[in-house]
């Protein structure tokens, strides 16, 4: 379906083709050491100064969602199939589903990053390239999708995916205020890439033996530098509609600004409670290319009948083939052309953390953390609890559980560092089950390293 695919596709690859997907990592947050704890709370500094390798500093892969391989996957007789095959039964796909399914990610890769104590505090600059991918697909989509024609009615609201795009760079300090306060902050510039957002809205699907029948409602924004519309005409009604999409080269397109706030309160050796809002801001991008149903539009087919039989000529591959293309009739949108600059808000993040020092070895602390993600119909939020231990300089490391909107995970970090040398590896999802392919079966997974020079 040509449409709906290529739009979220292109989201998809425009993310990826920065080579990594993160958010900041949240095992972080309170292990001694970890160079990048000021990306979680601009107040927190760290001993000393120090300096990134060049686009190795601060290098993340992960993903999120409620729905992974492993329930898009399946063996049958030996072989590995989609959820799609007519031989994978229906019932055991849809009761793995959510009735709203989420697959999402974070890019922050640091292309160069460096803190120094000067100022009466400790200052740092960033240098990132930054974006986020998510999507929401109702089960009933799938369940449409799986079930083929039949009589029965579908109401498939609210298909949705965003991404965007940009290079960030980052101003901090840190400054302490007394005994038992420290705050910081960071202003940000941004420089737009790519931002898209797909909102299929209503897709009312009434499924007979022979035909069916669809009213929809959609709009497509997109505004990426050098992006056009491509064509195509219903055959049976002669409507010119939006097929797909065409880049001609990639620049920036837009300007922003964001600020970080964070506080640190200490008020007994024991005890430390802090909060920070990240990415508080928007970017303006240049250009608007909408495509849109414009209202309400109906749509009647009587195409589309499934065989088993491989070799029959309406085999389900060969329908299949031919209904993914034309579904983009379900929406035909048309093309409205640039509808002129629009600003968009970044999805801001608020983080709340209380910390302990066991008395009786004040080597090891414990840490709640709660992470949400304000950005409305993407908004999500975790709970992270954590113990952290630092037995000597030159080592740290912490290990934590985390339950929210994705699920349970298990997260560590470990921190090296000695004289002109650091180095972490760590994970906010640890990696399980992997697919022949080498993917994890669950959606969720990450993978954070850095290397980085103190002196």
């Amino acid at each position: 379906m040509k449409t709906i695919i290529k739009s979220i596709a292109l989201s998809i690859c425009l993310a990826g083709a920065i080579s990594a997907v993160a958010q900041n990592t949240n095992s972080g947050y309170f292990t001694e050491n970890y160079t990048y704890r000021y990306q979680l709370n601009p107040a927190m500094a760290n001993a000393d100064n120090f300096i990134a390798m060049p686009g190795v500093g601060n290098l993340n892969a992960a993903m999120r969602g409620t729905v992974g391989i492993d329930n898009i996957l399946y063996n049958i007789n030996g072989e590995t199939t989609t959820f799609l095959n007519p031989l994978v039964d229906a019932g055991e796909f849809l009761n793995g589903l959510n009735d709203v399914n989420r697959i999402g990610a974070d890019i922050k890769i640091g292309l160069l990053s460096a803190g120094f104590k000067a100022f009466n505090g400790y200052n740092t600059v960033s240098l990132n390239v930054r974006g986020n991918m998510n999507t929401r697909l109702p089960k009933t989509l799938f369940s449409f999708l799986k079930e083929g024609i039949s009589n029965q009615t579908y109401d498939i609201s609210d298909v949705k995916a965003h991404v965007d795009a940009y290079i960030e760079l980052g101003l901090g300090h840190s400054h302490q205020l007394g005994e038992k306060w420290r705050v910081g902050g960071a202003l940000k510039f941004l420089l737009g890439g790519a931002n898209i957002d797909a909102d299929f809205d209503k897709a009312q699907l009434t499924l007979g033996t022979d035909a069916w029948t669809a009213v929809t409602n959609a709009r497509l924004q997109s505004s990426v530098k050098g992006l056009t519309y491509k064509h195509d005409v219903n055959d049976r009604t002669g409507h010119e509609y939006v097929s797909g999409m065409d880049v001609d080269g990639f620049g920036l397109n837009g300007f922003g600004m964001a600020v970080d706030l964070g506080a640190v309160f200490t008020p007994t050796s024991d005890w430390t409670f802090s909060a920070a809002v990240l990415d508080f801001g928007f970017i303006s991008w240049g250009n608007n290319m909408v495509a849109s149903t414009n209202g309400d539009k109906t749509f009647t087919t009587d195409k589309y009948t499934f065989n088993v039989d491989d070799e029959a000529e309406n085999s389900f591959e060969n329908e299949w083939d031919i209904m993914r293309d034309d579904i983009s009739a379900l929406y035909e949108l048309e093309d409205n052309g640039d509808m002129g600059s629009r600003t968009t808000m970044l999805g801001a993040t608020l983080n709340l953390g209380i910390e302990y020092t066991l008395p009786a070895y004040r080597n090891l602390k414990f840490g709640l953390l709660n992470s949400t993600r304000i950005q409305g119909n993407y908004s999500w939020t975790e709970f992270r609890l954590s113990a952290n231990v630092a037995p000597c300089k030159v080592f740290s490391a912490g290990a934590n559980m985390a339950l929210g909107t994705y699920g349970f995970s298990f997260g560590w970090l470990m921190n090296v560092k000695v004289t002109g040398f650091n180095m972490f590896l760590g994970m906010d999802h640890t990696l399980g089950k992997l697919a022949k392919q080498g993917l994890p079966l669950s959606s969720n997974a990450s993978v954070n390293l850095g290397i980085n020079f103190p002196f």
